[in-house]
């Protein structure tokens, strides 16, 4: 039996990265524009040629025109959109097709890779007010790091991620964990101090794709989880990274997540970070949060879950940290 959306009507400005993800990411991408078209939308298809596009021409369109922008891409073209689309043109909501590597922001959703699912949620689903971070002048959805991940992005070139996909980052890892001299940062949270080896400040519970690295972070929050790795060298390192992939990371010891609206983050000057899974700015980073800065477009089940969480965490307060600040 065939379902009828009342979508005749709707106008959706499609922006691709055809070089995001690989034969995969095509053809899934295909299949939700089949089925876009066959519920009767009206459709602008706009392919990205080089780094940037996706925000450039977010700015330059009259992106108000249009029902729903949707992003066909991984988290950083993504990040791209929110950067076109934060900067006043806020109130038109954003919808994903994910085709990336890790695609973070659709594990947070609960959108899986499937082209009939993504189809019905650009179409049908909600729009709810998110918050985002402010890394210095760049905006993330999800979370800018400090430290040994964001010397394992910076070791990735755009040809190999296209290439390799999520090897790319196996390899960075390994040539990361034998070279990186493991300095330590100064990170600033509010009013607090921490002296850490490296820092993730998130909007998001997942990290590298569908593991949890802040299991309370929510992208509807009005605060930011930071993520904080205390102790230094290759064997933390290991312990952190076997500690994330088998799901125990925010329960070891010599890891903390304290919560902040503010945060700044010092270490070896020009240090790379990595905000939404790709290099974007060094350090020196000053971050701040910006609650219900855009709107996003998300399956009706994470819609209502993220309901029953607001109502749950209403009269909760920040948790403080257990250990690491400096007196």
């Amino acid at each position: 039996m065939r379902i009828k959306f009342k979508s005749h009507f709707m106008r959706l400005l499609v922006i691709y990265n055809p070089v995001s993800g690989r034969g995969r990411s095509r053809r899934l991408f295909e299949k939700v524009i089949d089925h876009l078209e066959a519920w009767g939308c009206h459709l602008r298809v706009i392919e990205t040629a080089a780094a940037g596009d996706a925000e450039m021409w977010l700015r330059r369109l009259h992106v108000r025109s249009y029902d729903r922008v949707v992003i066909a891409g991984g988290d950083g073209t993504i990040n791209e959109a929110v950067n076109g689309l934060a900067d006043g043109n806020a109130d038109c909501p954003l919808a994903i097709i994910p085709t990336g590597t890790a695609n973070v922001l659709a594990c947070e959703m609960g959108l899986p890779v499937n082209a009939d699912i993504i189809a019905r949620t650009i179409v049908r689903g909600k729009a709810v007010p998110v918050a985002l971070g402010m890394a210095d002048s760049r905006y993330f959805i999800l979370m800018a790091g400090a430290g040994f991940d964001a010397h394992v992005v910076a070791g990735v070139s755009p040809t190999q991620k296209a290439r390799l996909g999520k090897l790319a980052y196996v390899l960075s890892s390994f040539r990361t964990f034998f070279s990186y001299r493991f300095p330590r940062y100064r990170v600033t949270v509010d009013d607090r101090v921490f002296e850490v080896a490296s820092v993730i400040v998130t909007n998001a519970c997942h990290y590298a794709g569908p593991y949890v690295i802040a299991p309370t972070a929510r992208l509807q929050a009005a605060r930011l989880h930071i993520c904080l790795f205390e102790r230094s060298g290759r064997l933390a390192a290991f312990k952190y990274g076997l500690g994330l992939l088998l799901g125990r990371l925010p329960r070891m010891s010599g890891f903390t997540i304290v919560e902040g609206k503010r945060i700044q983050i010092a270490g070896p000057p020009l240090d790379p970070v990595q905000i939404d899974g790709d290099l974007s700015a060094l350090l020196p980073l000053d971050i701040r949060m910006l609650n219900e800065a855009i709107d996003l477009v998300v399956p009706d089940s994470y819609a209502a879950l993220s309901e029953v969480r607001a109502a749950h965490e209403q009269a909760r307060p920040a948790e403080p940290a257990r250990n690491s600040a400096v007196g």
